[in-house]
């Protein structure tokens, strides 16, 4: 463990700069400065795909304690462009640990910052808005300001960019069911995370992990009797050509089920346009209400962006009549998407991660309420927290 740390600096697009030191790896990386409310599960966090091209700030002020293990990642790699924290553990304890979170984020790549007042950034992002950010280590912290914030202003914005493509398989992979087979389901990888094919497994479904450009045809060559769209990063405005291969979905009459990004895209398929937030959502603490039961969960949330859609009433679509299923109780921002075709539920959706690993689980239902669909039952209570 290290005793001594190289300076570092993180600077903000709007000037902003704080100091601090190294930690994890040394060098600079550029990115788009959000925050995580999340006090567990950061391995987790810091492998979901859907934080590609992100500087996490965590909001816990104790980070890395846990160590981390080999059984917790939720894709092969970390993906988030750089780590923010206040006070790293100095040692790792748990049983489960292999190693140090530092050494991991130094094995991969991922330039961080500690030693740093966490709280006063977050505020500043919540004043300002999520914006790019640079963190920058070792001889490289020693430039001017100047130019490193030419650097930071430098870098793509979040807003119009394409992402999923580069994070999903390339290649399509078969998740087999656990038991019995009940169901075969056509996944569609935007930045999927382990648990959810396994979450599905354990249900006996049968998952084809298809790569983020899979067309109609290669859909429904797997014959599936379900079609599911997962998270992943980027602007939805860019995702046409998936809100096209879902408009086909849904004229082939499959049932669908959608997460996050395939929120996002439901709404695109359905004619709702999509925008920015201002800061996000990030974290496992967000309340939703599921409208359909009335229940409220506390979830685990990931998005920058969100679904235009009207909270109040139905709107008339090529496919059935499309209303806002879930939304979130702190802001009102549509969190799930339904569509029905009389009283029959045809296609579902929500902005949050019902399969988020560290939890929490309340949300697990849906899963539950995706067999029923496809099976052809009315997806109701009589199964809803079953995991």
């Amino acid at each position: 463990m290290l005793t001594t740390r190289e300076p570092a600096v993180l600077v903000l697009e709007d000037g902003r700069t704080f100091t601090g030191s190294a930690y994890g790896h040394l060098g600079e990386t550029v990115g788009e400065a959000v925050f995580s409310t999340g006090m567990t599960g950061y391995q987790e966090t810091l492998t979901d795909p859907s934080y590609h091209r992100q500087v996490v700030v965590m909001t816990a002020p104790h980070v890395g304690n846990t160590g981390w293990n080999d059984e917790d990642d939720e894709s092969g790699r970390i993906w988030v462009a750089g780590y923010v924290v206040r006070d790293p553990a100095l040692r790792p304890s748990s049983w489960r640990s292999n190693r140090s979170l530092e050494e991991e984020l130094d094995a991969q790549g991922v330039v961080g910052i500690c030693d740093v007042d966490t709280r006063a950034l977050t505020r500043h992002l919540r004043e300002r808005g999520a914006m790019r950010v640079g963190i920058f280590s070792g001889d490289v912290s020693a430039m001017s300001r100047p130019e490193l914030l030419h650097r930071v202003t430098g870098a793509p914005e979040m807003a119009g960019s394409a992402l999923a493509a580069e994070v999903a398989t390339k290649e399509a992979y078969l998740v087999q069911p656990v038991g019995e087979k009940r169901f075969t389901v056509a996944a569609v990888d935007l930045g999927i995370k382990s648990n959810t094919p396994r979450m599905m497994a354990e249900r006996g479904i049968e998952v084809h992990v298809l790569p983020a450009t899979a067309t109609l045809d290669e859909v429904r060559a797997v014959e599936p009797d379900g079609v599911f769209f997962s998270n992943g990063p980027g602007d939805p405005a860019t995702a046409e050509i998936q809100a096209e291969l879902l408009r086909g979905v849904l004229r082939d009459g499959l049932p669908y089920f959608g997460i996050c990004f395939g929120n996002q895209i439901l709404g695109k398929a359905l004619g709702f346009g999509t925008y920015k937030l201002k800061y996000g959502h990030r974290g496992i603490n967000q309340p939703v209400m599921d409208r359909t039961t009335g229940k409220v969960e506390v979830t685990a949330h990931n998005h920058g962006f969100a679904v235009d859609a009207p909270l109040e009433g139905s709107t008339a679509t090529e496919f059935g009549a499309a209303s806002v299923s879930h939304v979130c109780l702190n802001d009102d921002v549509v969190e799930g998407l339904e569509v029905r075709d009389g009283d029959r539920l045809v296609a579902f959706s929500v902005q949050y991660h019902p399969e988020a690993a560290a939890g929490p689980h309340d949300a697990a239902y849906l899963f539950d309420r995706f067999t029923d669909l496809m099976s052809g039952r009315t997806p109701g209570a009589t199964t809803e927290g079953v995991s």
